[in-house]
């Protein structure tokens, strides 16, 4: 019997192309995830990032019945089967979230707010109303209208986004996310988020080559956050690396210990932003 383990999130567990659990440390409890990228495509390249084989790209054409047939197949097998007593260990099992994430950027599905409908509306079939819908996102593409509508629509749905900001410098952000890009574009896209709909920032901290984020770097990182307006957040979600990044740059990636991570987290909260902590 193999269980499930947050230092674990393979896409495969449960052997389906779209649908996956997880054991989130940032959610508390089991996560149904979303894979819209099974093709590991990606408009990013995160330096942490766990995606073996990972490729610059898109998602690919979804199968939007096949979706349909793994998600709502799985939520009854952990709603009234024995999943969850075979592989999540006792006092976890708890479904505490529906996640779009996976290999890539899933607004980048071309269908991304048709199938935002479909996983509200299995969900509320399944009985699950509850249980929220989140989309983990590096928000780069939110200025598409029809990611806005599927923003839209999540909100409608009782849904939040989880949006990544790893650094607030240009130089940061193309170091760790391995993009050029301009922080006010950022932060344009951070605002519009939380515009349509409730709106985490997600963030990753972790010492490169031995270093500690900078000071220099921490004040852009609050800067780009300021700039989006602060009370429009909902807070930040700040998290260190437990997971081994799959991506060449690995070597330089090392995890900062719970107290550093406390010390940033202490930063962030002076700027009057709710705050939560996973080492």
């Amino acid at each position: 019997m193999t269980l499930l383990n947050v230092s674990d999130h393979s896409r495969d567990f449960a052997g389906m192309t779209y649908v996956y659990p997880v054991l989130s440390r940032r959610a508390g409890g089991v996560s149904v995830g979303i894979n819209l990228n099974p093709n590991n495509a990606c408009n990013w390249h995160c330096v942490y990032c766990q995606v073996p084989n990972l490729v610059r790209g898109a998602a690919p054409l979804i199968d939007r019945a096949q979706l349909h047939q793994e998600l709502s197949g799985f939520l009854s097998a952990l709603v009234d089967g024995d999943y969850m007593q075979q592989h999540v260990p006792e006092g976890l099992r708890t479904i505490k979230d529906i996640a779009f994430s996976g290999n890539g950027e899933p607004t980048s599905a071309g269908d991304f707010a048709d199938i935002v409908n479909d996983v509200l509306a299995i969900r509320d079939a399944a009985g699950l109303t509850a249980v929220p819908v989140r989309l983990i996102t590096n928000g780069s593409l939110v200025k598409r209208r029809a990611v806005q509508d599927g923003l839209r629509r999540l909100a409608a749905g009782g849904g939040e986004v989880w949006f990544k900001v790893d650094g607030g410098r240009r130089e940061d952000i193309a170091r760790i996310n391995g993009v050029d890009l301009d922080p006010a574009s950022v932060s344009r896209a951070l605002a519009k988020s939380a515009e349509l709909c409730p709106t985490w920032v997600q963030t990753c901290m972790f010492a490169w080559d031995g270093e500690v984020p900078s000071e220099a770097a921490l004040a852009g990182y609050l800067n780009t956050l300021e700039v989006a307006g602060l009370d429009a957040l909902e807070g930040v979600l700040l998290y260190g690396v437990v997971r081994a990044s799959m991506q060449p740059e690995a070597v330089r990636v090392s995890a900062l210990d719970e107290a550093g991570l406390m010390l940033i987290a202490e930063r962030i909260k002076e700027k009057g932003l709710t705050v939560r902590v996973s080492p």
